[in-house]
């Protein structure tokens, strides 16, 4: 069997940072709608709640269509499905731009989020075959930083063009504006995201192994117990992000006395801190083999830093930066964690993986908003942090399984070789 020759560092890091845009533009359409609430509230007069649907409503298509689209990328290949998915962003901020009531905006959340459904398996599947294994964790890393600079862009651009042309309309339009230009930037890069070119994440299936997976089911892969716990790692980590995203600055705020200009300063001390944790991660990754113990240090730290802020003692300030300080530990694991996922996919299964197990994203957003929202509710102002820690240990756990069951099938495939 003829393989191509590995990739140049050019070509490698082509890939990677085309990769980075596009996963920057689906966390940036995370972030449409809810800068310009005040701005729809003022003008439609909804309430929070309403356009908190909205949100509900993105989550819900993007969780369903995301474990689906897997089987999609692993049958057509992953490059016109991520030129559909910015299609579909385009086509979200004009009719978000358009949107003459609810019924409209509720439109441009589904189109929004039918264009995030499909990016972690479309993602993963290009970075682990065009990109070779001695980069391959600096592709993980690039991947979460943009991520969080997709997040941080957001509100910036989307709330700066509704301020300074006094419409939020326009605001839409410009998100729809980048889309289209991302889009033509892929087009125009497209043999750099050609998936049908190379195979590095599936080199070592060969043989009878590799036949075997030819020949099994499309949805064999859903009895593997490391897919459910893959799943449920996202699931948990998710619910402790979202409770910082959220809810972190209106509870420092009522803890330590600190007006909210100033704590709101938390998620953006969190992502940036995550950001340069996911590069540290990225050099991490290559050189531990037991990567599940570099997940659950980490994530543990960020546990014990999130409780400590929740109790109580410390002074503000030094509590805001603590809890912003949690993000690098998480940041750390984020690449350990992406590499984790890829070394227990079957041969032939990465999207269909990727889609099914990031969908827990999806549904940790989803339900783990209300959940510490009503906390907030009940001022249990301590409980956001304490939750936070409490889900980043059952994520630790959910990892610790997942590790051991691929140290398992290693040692199986060494075995029957020797």
């Amino acid at each position: 069997m003829t393989t191509a020759a590995t990739p140049s560092l050019r070509q490698d890091a082509r890939t990677i940072g085309l990769i980075g845009l596009a996963h920057g533009s689906s966390h940036f359409f995370h972030m449409l709608l809810p800068p310009l609430f005040p701005f729809l509230i003022k003008d439609f007069g909804y309430s929070y709640s309403e356009l908190g649907l909205l949100l509900s409503v993105f989550f819900v298509v993007s969780g369903t269509g995301q474990a689906l689209s897997g089987f999609l990328v692993d049958k057509v290949g992953a490059r016109p499905v991520l030129f559909a998915a910015l299609s579909s962003f385009a086509a979200a901020g004009l009719v978000a731009g358009s949107a003459g009531g609810y019924a409209g905006l509720v439109l441009a959340a589904v189109l929004a989020g039918l264009g995030n459904a499909p990016f972690h398996p479309v993602d993963f599947t290009i970075l682990n075959k065009r990109v070779s294994p001695q980069r391959l964790g600096h592709g993980f890393s690039v991947h979460g930083i943009s991520g969080n600079l997709g997040w941080a862009t957001a509100p910036v651009f989307m709330a700066g063009i509704a301020t300074a042309t006094g419409s939020w309309r326009m605001a839409c339009l410009g998100g729809a504006a980048l889309a289209l230009l991302v889009l033509a930037i892929m087009v125009w890069n497209r043999d750099a995201l050609d998936d049908r070119q190379g195979a590095w994440a599936h080199q070592a299936a060969k043989g009878a192994a590799g036949a075997a997976a030819v020949q099994e089911h499309p949805m064999a892969f859903l009895r593997l117990p490391a897919v459910w716990l893959c799943f449920s790692f996202f699931f948990w980590s998710t619910c402790s992000l979202s409770a910082i995203q959220s809810f972190a600055a209106p509870s420092l705020q009522r803890m330590y006395g600190m007006p909210l200009s100033l704590t709101t300063m938390v998620v953006t001390g969190y992502m940036l801190c995550g950001a340069m944790g996911m590069v540290l991660g990225g050099f991490l990754v290559g050189r531990v083999e037991r990567l599940e113990k570099t997940i659950s240090v980490c994530l543990l730290a960020s546990a014990m830093l999130l409780t400590l802020v929740g109790l109580g003692v410390l002074p503000g300030m030094v509590a805001l930066a603590v809890a912003s300080l949690a993000g690098m530990g998480i940041g750390i694991a984020g690449p350990s964690r992406d590499m984790l996922i890829k070394r227990a996919a079957p041969p032939g299964a990465t999207g269909r993986v990727y889609g099914t197990v990031y969908s827990g994203l999806d549904l940790g957003f989803s339900l783990a908003a209300p959940v510490f929202g009503a906390m907030l509710d009940a001022q249990m102002n301590a409980g956001i942090f304490y939750g936070s820690a409490l889900a980043l240990v059952l994520s630790v756990v959910s990892a610790g399984f997942v590790g051991v069951g691929v140290a398992a099938r290693r040692m199986a495939v060494a075995q029957s070789a020797a």
